[in-house]
């Protein structure tokens, strides 16, 4: 990490000489300008600097989206404000001389200077201030799959993307297998000696269970920071193919106590029953993640492919339940004592990690005041059970019940939730007004 003054020195000394101002999209995307080393410190670094409003309300392909209250009316597609979160300036070693820090996105029309309620950074920020209320602080840390391939993305394009002319990084399933990472290792010790260069705490990586396919762990940190971490990395499909296992991005979230930084999850007692374990703040927390889950699985799940990674028998939920330490669960207690914490394993690589984090706190935070115990531990074999509730299946079932939550226009605000309605509904239409592959191959000729 650096601080403002090492950022002066090294630019004066010629070892940095671009300045990256970077934030997320609604997508997940890194956006931003390169700006020069002497302009940013003279005229950019006390005041910010402007990108164009349309970056919120675009397409994936980056082609504007109508629908949107915040880009339409008398300064339809204007700017809004850059201005640079000192906590997060870096290095970034993977590039010669430059440094780069996320943005707060601010809107300073009429002299109000407010932060843009939609910018997912924003949304997660908000989420922060009011567990800070309690006062608690939280720590994160997720694991991110990823398959990799041979090809590069041009050469795949070229291709259509079609399995048989992608060439894995691997020939087998070879899960935690180190002679399998071990011909893969000069890519996976660049993304972690990287990562680690430019202030970005590595755990650990390893290999997950689809062919070519690896996972990413970073180590526990504020969650700010977390996301912040995420959204230098490359936001990954969440089932390439239908006979591959899914990418996820799993959370593994505990709370603090602001002032001493004890583990509020953890019980006092140290009876063994798992009942006793941990604290009625972890119980109200986890039973919020679990009531509230159907009302933010668009936040976890944000595209129609999600859908196809959360299947039974697929290392994915289906079922929304909690345990110790079953990864077949959607929510698994992890960790003892300092450590205790609750994983959840809904969120797809795809997922924007500032919407994710945001949605997982907002979830727990709701029901602390109300007390809420979770529902009984789930210790049967989930495949074979069919009364616990379901994940939603589809994107649309997703978004309907996005639409219809009071919980979500509370803690996110009525205005954000119907832009996100308008994203979502934007993303389902794409695909519904498209005439695929698999439609031709089964209607062509058959029909």
């Amino acid at each position: 990490m650096l601080k403002l003054d090492d950022l002066r020195e090294r630019v004066k000394k010629g070892e940095i000489n671009q300045i990256v101002m970077s934030f997320l999209d609604m997508h997940g995307h890194l956006l931003g300008k390169r700006l020069d080393a002497d302009f940013f410190l003279e005229s950019i670094a006390e005041n910010g600097t402007y990108c164009c409003t349309y970056l919120l309300a675009c397409h994936m392909n980056m082609q504007r989206q109508l629908g949107y209250i915040y880009t339409n009316g008398p300064k339809e597609f204007g700017n809004f404000h850059l201005v640079s979160d000192w906590a997060s300036l870096r290095l970034m070693s993977w590039q010669n001389n430059a440094a780069t820090a996320m943005c707060d996105i601010y809107d300073d029309k009429e002299n109000d200077h407010v932060l843009v309620p939609y910018a997912p950074h924003s949304i997660l920020r908000k989420q922060i201030e009011a567990a800070l209320k309690l006062p608690y602080k939280v720590l994160t840390v997720s694991e991110l799959e990823y398959y990799m391939y041979e090809n590069s993305y041009r050469d795949a394009r070229a291709e259509n993307y079609e399995k048989l002319k992608l060439k894995t990084l691997g020939d087998y399933h070879r899960s935690y297998h180190l002679l399998q990472t071990a011909s893969e290792e000069k890519n996976n010790e660049a993304f972690r000696y990287h990562l680690k260069v430019s202030g970005i705490p590595v755990e650990n990586s390893k290999r997950e269970a689809g062919i070519g396919q690896h996972e990413l762990n970073i180590k526990f940190s504020d969650v700010l920071s977390t996301a912040d971490q995420l959204g230098v990395s490359v936001t990954f499909m969440a089932k390439p193919f239908i006979d591959t296992a899914g990418s996820g991005c799993h959370i593994h979230l505990s709370m603090v106590n602001a002032s001493g930084g004890k583990n509020a999850f953890t019980a006092d007692s140290n009876s063994t029953d798992s009942n006793d374990k941990c604290s009625p703040l972890f119980k109200y927390f986890l039973a919020g993640w679990l009531k509230y889950a159907p009302d933010v699985t668009v936040f976890y799940a944000p595209t129609i492919n999600s859908y196809k990674r959360l299947m039974n028998a697929s290392w994915a939920p289906t079922n929304l339940a909690w345990s110790y330490d079953n990864r077949m669960t959607a929510f698994r207690v992890v960790g003892k004592s300092q450590s205790t914490r609750i994983e959840c394993r809904l969120p797809g690589a795809d997922c924007n990690t500032y919407l994710a984090f945001a949605a997982s706190l907002a979830s727990g935070l709701r029901v602390i005041a109300d007390q809420l115990e979770p529902p009984p531990i789930f210790e049967a074999d989930i495949d074979q059970t069919k009364e616990l509730p379901q994940v939603a299946r589809t994107l649309k079932e997703a978004i309907h019940a996005f639409e219809n939550s009071t919980f979500e226009r509370e803690v996110f605000g009525e205005d954000v939730v119907n832009h996100y309605l308008n994203f979502y509904r934007q993303e389902q239409a794409a695909c519904e007004t498209s005439v695929t592959d698999w439609e031709r191959h089964r209607y062509f000729e058959q029909i």
